[in-house]
């Protein structure tokens, strides 16, 4: 149908200085007309072009991915351009290659290669600020998060809890919330591990004490059963009052290491997986001072430990240790001096590489003890190969850093549990500010926070704390403009 500049019904033609378009209200119709009734000043289709769409619909059935703009050669009815809205993520496949999508929710122009939708140009988000969006009762305490993904199965989490008799649970994000999936057997648990060794799916939990007084403490690693959608027992190792667990692969290896904090001077152990005898094995020992952390990193082709050392038996003011892995064995690198260390974060920007040490209390030999000390980051420097103090930051027993980005930010979350009266605190969310380093953007009501955990959904980014003082921890969603 060949419109005219005659009035039609639900049709009207608009014209501003050199543009001309036309409107259409009503019930939605089928129409169609020469390109040169709107390029009116061009003897030929022009190469460039521009078409503005402004649509108003007061809903849209589920189902529908309809063109509601074409450009047809000639009598075709192959479009070489169209316009279509979809109230779902359009398909990408080889019929699709070349299509590009408009995302309104993300803000972003992708393009399909005939697999994916590739970026094209995308806003940046910024974080805005930071809401309540669950409230989750757990077993007991919680005294570690582990938030993972097992691929076609959904997004987990498990809370290391402390009461014995209730165990530790697995929950499962479904709409939009954690759901209980799963119970496990725990003893005052303090931290979970998710890894992978080929397709195999693992979980280890870092046991405290023991099933029954005066039998040796063991930790336990279960196994994701594909079968039976759950994890279950694969594993037992002895460790000694275990405050966390790491994994990691060198060279196509895969390592567990435990870090036992019992009776201050105690070994810790690197275990190595035997892909004959399909468990792990005590590969390395490494001598610690009430172990608390380990975090594994690598830099270019170096790969590296850092154990968190709490306390000697007599105070917190001691050395941590960074190891490098040498001769197939990990070796002394650096040795920092922290104050009841209880974990490291690593995090690069651009080209720089951090590690952030969260200190817990400053107990002298004279048995003073300071809760509202320093914790730092330290930033490794080209010319020393050596990391060097950045960044002191003022904290309140300190116990866990959390490193993340939203958009082109970078930011530090850090776990404030105890200022020496109350446990009741604000946690606080710092911004990377370049050679201002870290600045203090939001303060969160916290008690007795012990662990935070980042992650994202299709619906958005997430933070979550657990307390180590009341069976509740909480999902706070990060809203961005």
């Amino acid at each position: 149908m060949i419109i005219s500049c005659e009035a039609r019904d639900g049709i009207r033609m608009v014209q501003s200085g050199g543009a001309r378009g036309f409107q259409f209200s009503g019930s939605p119709q089928l129409f169609s007309f020469p390109a040169s009734q709107l390029f009116i000043n061009c003897n030929f289709f022009p190469a460039e072009f521009s078409i503005v769409v402004t649509l108003k619909i007061p809903q849209m059935a589920p189902e529908k991915s309809e063109y509601i703009f074409t450009l047809l050669e000639g009598d075709s009815d192959e479009p070489l351009l169209g316009l279509r809205l979809s109230q779902n993520n359009p398909p990408c496949g080889h019929s699709e290659e070349g299509h590009l999508w408009f995302n309104t929710l993300k803000r972003g122009l992708f393009l399909c290669d005939g697999i994916v939708w590739l970026t094209m140009l995308q806003v940046k988000e910024k974080l805005d600020y930071v809401e309540d969006h669950q409230d989750l009762f757990t077993n007991s305490e919680t005294f570690d998060i582990e938030v993972f993904h097992i691929p076609s199965v959904g997004l987990f989490m498990a809370t290391a809890n402390r009461d014995s008799n209730l165990g530790s649970g697995i929950y499962k994000w479904t709409d939009g919330r954690f759901e209980r999936y799963q119970n496990i057997s725990t003893y005052d648990a303090q931290a979970w591990q998710y890894f992978t060794v080929g397709k195999k799916k693992f979980l280890v939990v870092a046991n405290c004490r023991s099933k029954d007084a005066g039998d040796q403490e063991q930790s336990v690693i279960y196994k994701w059963s594909s079968r039976k959608l759950k994890f279950i027992h694969y594993q037992t190792l002895i460790t000694h009052s275990a405050r966390d667990w790491e994994a990691f692969s060198i060279r196509d290896e895969t390592f567990l290491t435990v870090a036992n904090h019992r009776n201050h001077n105690i070994d810790s152990v690197i275990y190595k997986w035997n892909p004959v005898a399909q468990f792990f094995e005590v590969n390395q020992t490494i001598p610690t001072t009430g172990a608390y952390d380990w975090e594994f990193f690598t830099i270019g082709p170096y790969y590296f430990l850092a154990v968190a050392n709490t306390f000697n038996g007599r105070s917190t003011v001691i050395d941590s240790t960074i190891y490098i892995w040498l001769g197939g064995m990990f070796q002394p690198y650096q040795s920092i001096t922290t104050f009841g260390a209880i974990d490291w974060e690593m995090f690069q920007i651009e080209n720089r590489v951090f590690l952030a040490v969260a200190n817990s209390q400053m107990l002298t030999e004279e048995g003073k003890i300071l809760y509202s000390i320093n914790s730092t980051i330290y930033e490794l420097s080209m010319t020393s190969q050596t990391f060097i103090k950045f960044q002191e930051i003022e904290t309140n027993s300190a116990l866990d850093w959390e490193y993340f980005t939203v958009g082109d930010d970078k930011f530090l979350v850090v776990a404030n549990s105890y200022d020496g009266n109350s446990y009741s605190l604000n946690s606080v969310i710092y911004r990377w500010q370049g050679n201002e380093g870290f600045i203090p953007v939001h303060r969160l009501s916290t008690n007795g926070c012990r662990d935070w955990e980042y992650f994202n959904t299709t619906d958005g980014s997430y933070l979550i704390y657990s307390s180590a003082r009341a069976a509740l921890s909480k999902v706070l969603k990060l809203r961005t403009i």
